[in-house]
């Protein structure tokens, strides 16, 4: 996970937050109006997915449309969606419609392993060549990296325990990023799963067109439609901007406040349908994961809970925290029409989803939402790690709060 920002809180007190989670519910999808839509369709709507080997894009396609995770794979090999380095350089899932804007934004972030292998005596020109040789071997089709290291000979070389110290070990995964980020190659997850971290690579012919005119501008426009009101800091962090910049990429879509005197901003041409916005009256849940766009693309949960429940101490990696001191979810999350309700995890030993609400609540519409989410999770994903890293003994603490809760 990225650094945490610094940036000040949102001006939430003086908002709604019933409606402004209303919003968000309604926004992304979870309201039940992306029932049975195409996976392309959902991430349009919900935002960009964030993809760290983990279940974040299953669980965010599988929460609003119910989508079976054979499809969502078939969409990935269909690239109707794609898993590309975008925002901040960092990999999410895409509709078809982003992949040129997503390649756009992320390619100036890719070049802090470049400086590492720079002081390591290695060229900008030996980088080129070899990826000159990466694409000619990707002609026939596509191939793992050792194929491709085996296919391109001498072009690619060890670093040494010099590299091996800095985390690079050869120069190969230079010309194979640096490819990405220009869209000239893509990585083909080798079992077609969006949460396994084994890839092979294959040409892209013909690469994504750069759009026309200001990338970030268009990055804004889709951001506020998707994630309004939000801040510009909010924005800056996604986008992995300046403070200056940011301003500059938002200036020409015309933002107006949600609220008098609010900070959380909206386009113009939704003010009306915000003002608008009511709650529904009864509950409906929804199962997502700890990376879901409605929390980790604005990185900020506190607008997503009740002011009682910010002290709520919950069990994080380093320990215990407030959900309230925290800039993401520290579990997969149950939200009742956008409130952050409750969390939970997968316990694979039990096949078994552990959850448990802030408020001691259970009614019969969140015990569908838990066994239908358990069921996806138990009989089509295997298990729900949020992250590539993330495994069943390191998340048992996690686990054995939620069920002392």
């Amino acid at each position: 996970m990225e650094a945490r920002p610094t940036r000040r809180q949102p001006r939430t007190r003086s908002m709604n937050l019933a409606k402004l989670r209303a919003w968000w519910w309604h926004r992304t999808g979870l309201d039940g109006s992306l029932c049975d839509a195409e996976p392309a369709a959902v991430i349009e709507r919900a935002g960009w997915a964030r993809s760290v080997g983990g279940v974040g894009p299953y669980l965010t396609i599988f929460a609003r449309s119910g989508a079976a995770r054979a499809a969502i794979d078939d969409a990935v090999a269909a690239l109707e969606v794609h898993e590309l380095p975008s925002a901040r350089g960092c990999t999410y899932v895409l509709p078809a419609s982003d992949f040129a804007l997503g390649l756009a934004v992320g390619r100036d972030f890719g070049g802090a392993e470049m400086k590492t292998a720079a002081r390591l005596g290695v060229t900008e020109q030996e980088v080129d060549a070899l990826g000159d040789a990466v694409v000619d071997a990707l002609a026939a089709g596509p191939l793992d990296p050792d194929a491709i290291r085996q296919a391109t000979g001498s072009a690619s070389r060890s670093l040494g325990e010099a590299g091996k110290k800095k985390g690079l070990t050869t120069t190969l995964p230079l010309a194979l990023g640096r490819l990405q980020t220009r869209g000239a190659i893509r990585r083909v997850p080798v079992n077609g799963r969006l949460d396994q971290q084994r890839y092979a690579y294959a040409r892209w012919t013909p690469p994504p067109e750069v759009p026309a005119g200001d990338a970030f501008t268009e990055l804004a426009g889709r951001f506020f439609r998707r994630h309004g009101p939000a801040t510009v800091a909010e924005f800056q962090w996604f986008a992995g901007l300046g403070v200056k910049a940011a301003k500059l990429a938002v200036e020409p879509l015309g933002l107006v406040p949600a609220e008098p005197g609010a900070d959380r901003l909206l386009l113009p041409e939704d003010a009306e349908a915000y003002a608008a916005c009511q709650p529904d009256d009864a509950p409906r849940y929804a199962l997502v994961s700890s990376l879901d766009p409605i929390a980790a693309n604005r990185r900020e949960i506190v607008t997503l809970l009740d002011p009682a429940d910010r002290e709520r101490v919950v069990a994080v990696d380093s320990g215990k925290r407030p959900l309230g001191g925290l800039a993401d979810l520290p579990s997969h999350a149950i939200l009742d029409r956008g409130r952050l309700v409750g969390l939970w995890e997968f316990d694979p030993d039990a096949g078994a989803i552990v959850w448990a609400t802030f408020d001691g609540r259970r009614d019969a519409a969140l015990d569908a939402a838990v066994s239908e989410t358990e069921s996806f999770v138990r009989d089509q994903l295997g298990d729900a790690r949020s992250f590539s890293l993330d495994s069943p003994k390191s998340r048992r603490p996690r686990i054995e709060a939620l069920r002392a809760m």
